[in-house]
């Protein structure tokens, strides 16, 4: 979710009730040497509250120190990555990298929890690849080393983003540990939560590419199975109120230049959801003038799905 789950974004999700939402994975070196547009990533409030913070790196003493600061920065919760499958991470043998080096793994996620208060949580994957399905013993490891929460995605690294995520193998990982087990990957709706539950045993669900365009699926979700209060869904021009808002957010953010390109993706997804004409879409996806882009947004949005009653 590099990208998108920025200070905007958590904002919008956690307006809609979602029990907790992490950050974009934060490079734990870069953090701490303030390389630009690193911090922001990692951008809190100390008023923000069910806020985890994602860390990545292959060092320990970096990851601890970036632990720390994010820690007195407000955040709630310190994750590590040990699930990105890109090779930028993992040629840095950092984020499912560490899966294949599970003593030199277990040595960061004891330097984390020894440098915070705050829990420290893991994501991981089922493994490196089907040769190396080693998320159990992992798990046991970190329960052991202070790791309070376990999220994996259902997948190993070789898989990337193919095939379907394996629910029932995270069952195995469940097996191994007392602390609490999220089952993530392939989850975008209420339905397929309820499946992920029941295959994996675990004790909830982590939602991530299933929320784009839908800031409020998590509390959906959230009401649908334990019954937390319901969001109320914007259509039509509490709709158009949202997503333009979430655009002004960004340009805000970002500053103007780099909020519009940040800011494509969403504004896509959210047409996505309201069958925005390709011609209407391209033009508010490629205006350089934001009130501009806000007037074609606001008709591209209010206007009705072919074939929807009048």
């Amino acid at each position: 979710m590099a990208g998108i789950t920025d200070r905007p974004f958590r904002d919008l999700v956690q307006s809609f009730g979602a029990c907790l939402v992490v950050s974009e994975m934060v490079a734990s070196q870069e953090m701490v040497q303030a390389k630009p547009g690193v911090r922001e990533r990692a951008e809190l409030s100390a008023d923000v509250a069910n806020t985890a913070v994602q860390l990545a790196g292959r060092e320990a003493h970096w990851m601890a120190e970036a632990a720390r600061q994010v820690a007195d920065r407000g955040a709630a919760i310190i994750d590590i990555n040990m699930g990105c499958p890109a090779k930028k991470v993992t040629n840095g043998y950092a984020g499912s990298a560490l899966l294949k080096t599970p003593d030199h793994a277990l040595r960061l996620i004891e330097a984390v929890v020894g440098a915070v208060d705050v829990p420290v949580t893991l994501k991981t994957r089922l493994g490196w690849d089907s040769d190396c399905l080693n998320a159990p013993d992992v798990a046991r490891r970190a329960e052991a080393a202070g790791v309070q929460m376990i999220t994996i995605h259902g997948r190993t690294r070789a898989q990337f983003y193919k095939g379907r995520a394996d629910w029932e193998a995270i069952a195995r990982v469940k097996q191994q540990v007392d602390i609490p087990v999220i089952a993530n990957g392939d989850i975008t709706d209420t339905t397929t939560a309820q499946s992920a539950l029941a295959q994996s045993a675990a004790d909830g669900v982590m939602i991530g590419r299933g929320a784009q365009g839908k800031p409020w699926l998590l509390a959906r979700v959230a009401h649908d199975l334990w019954d937390t209060p319901a969001p109320v869904v914007p259509e039509g021009g509490a709709l158009v109120a949202l997503v333009c808002g979430h655009y002004e957010a960004m340009l805000s953010f970002y500053g103007v230049d780099l909020g519009l390109r940040v800011a494509r993706k969403h504004l896509g997804w959210y047409m996505d959801t309201v069958g925005t004409p390709a011609g209407m879409r391209r033009m508010i996806l490629t205006s350089k003038d934001p009130n501009e882009a806000l007037r074609h947004l606001t008709d591209a949005l209010s206007r009705k799905p072919e074939g929807a009653a009048a």
